[in-house]
Parts: structure tokens; C-alpha cells; sequence
């Protein structure tokens, strides 16, 4: 065996070929420094940096901003996460005591044309709707459309002492409240903390079935 060409035997037991496993984690690696802003081009077609050069002119994908960050802590939110049960929406025509002041709702889905975050806004009758393409999910929706709420929220200014956003992503609503995050996030919890200074800001857990 000691004169059996190296390919043959890969292909014998099923390995891939050691070049096209050393040229992944070079680009895999490559890839992720690029998206955490540790990427340097000194010489972008020459060595070394020619490997995301080329990794990105493969597929505009590649071009793309991915949800990774060096890690950042939310250790003090301002915002309080609760979660409303059936109970709370039965008891009483409309919305239960607890969901006051300026109410919007949230949500986001995934179709064929691609992923879509919505907001609505109750008392203002504010409705936004936004497209966000075929590759984020619907995880990356929900928190997007909590974002652009709060986005909105402040853009209008408005003197209520409590702002209520429902989501009916419990997974979403969890992100919010662990202290280290993704980038998304992090700016979603960053824009909470903010307007939080203004107002008493409390993110419910809803279903939508309780609406029905």
C-alpha cells in the first residue's frame, strides 16, 4: 500500500481530498474574520487575501453580512419580557389591563417570495410591512420587526408613559432577554434600552390563537 497514490486511497475510505479540505478552512476561516472586521487587505489579489477575493467573486452571497459578532453583554435591560396566557385576553373585552399605553403588535413569516417582518400599530393605526429577502430567517424576522417598532416608536415621539409590544415568538422574546447575544440583537436590544429611558417598555409574549 505504501505505493498506492494518496487519491485513490481517499477514495477508498471515503475522505475527501486533503487540498479541497485545507481550501475550505482557509476560506471558511477567511470568511469569518472578514464578517467580524479582522480581515486586512494588504495585497487583495496577491497571497493570502486572494482567497476571500475569490471566495466572494464565486457567489454574491458570499458579499453578504452574516449575524456573527465578537461578544457583547446585555447584562442591565431596561425592558421587562413577560408572557400573557389565554386567561389574560378572555377575562375581559380587548386587551388585558396589563398591555397599556402605545400597543403594537409584531410578527414575522417566512413565504415563497422570501421572508417578510411586520409591525402594527394599534392607537396610531401605523401598519409596516418589509421584505427581507430569501436568506434571512424567520427567527432574524421577529427580531427585525421588533427593531423597526421601536424604530417607529421613536421616530413619532409620542408623551405615553408605557409602550406594550407583542410578539408571538417566544424564541424572540428570549433572545431579547439573554445577556449575550447576536448583532441583530444586540442592536434590537440597544434601540429597547433606548427609548426605554422615556418610556416604561414592557415586550408580551402573545399567541396568536388568543386573538382569535
Amino acid at each position: 500500500m505504501c505505493t498506492t497514490p494518496t487519491n485513490a486511497v481517499e477514495a477508498l475510505i471515503c475522505l475527501p481530498p486533503l487540498e479541497l479540505v485545507v481550501q475550505s478552512e482557509a476560506r471558511s476561516v477567511a470568511n469569518r474574520l472578514w464578517s467580524l472586521g479582522c480581515w486586512l487587505y494588504l495585497y487583495s489579489s496577491r497571497g493570502h487575501s486572494s482567497i476571500l477575493m475569490r471566495l466572494q467573486w464565486s457567489d454574491p452571497i458570499f458579499n453578504m453580512g452574516v449575524d456573527v459578532m465578537r461578544p457583547a453583554f446585555n447584562l442591565e435591560p431596561k425592558y421587562r419580557v413577560t408572557m400573557l396566557m389565554r386567561e389574560d385576553w378572555t377575562k375581559a373585552t380587548g386587551a388585558p389591563p396589563a398591555v397599556k399605553g402605545l400597543v403594537w403588535f409584531t410578527d414575522g413569516s417566512k413565504m415563497k417570495e422570501g421572508t417578510r417582518a411586520g409591525v402594527y400599530g394599534q392607537f396610531a393605526g401605523r401598519r409596516l410591512s418589509f421584505l427581507l429577502g430569501r436568506y434571512a430567517t424567520v427567527f432574524q424576522a421577529d427580531i427585525y420587526a421588533i427593531l423597526a417598532c421601536v424604530y417607529e416608536i421613536q421616530f413619532q415621539n409620542r408623551l405615553e408613559k408605557y409602550v406594550s409590544i407583542c410578539s408571538d415568538s417566544q424564541v424572540a422574546l428570549e433572545a431579547l432577554q439573554a445577556i449575550r447575544t447576536s448583532p441583530l440583537v444586540h442592536q434590537c436590544q440597544k434601540a429597547l434600552n433606548d427609548i426605554s429611558t422615556q418610556h416604561a417598555v414592557w415586550l408580551y409574549i402573545i399567541s396568536l390563537d388568543m386573538l382569535e
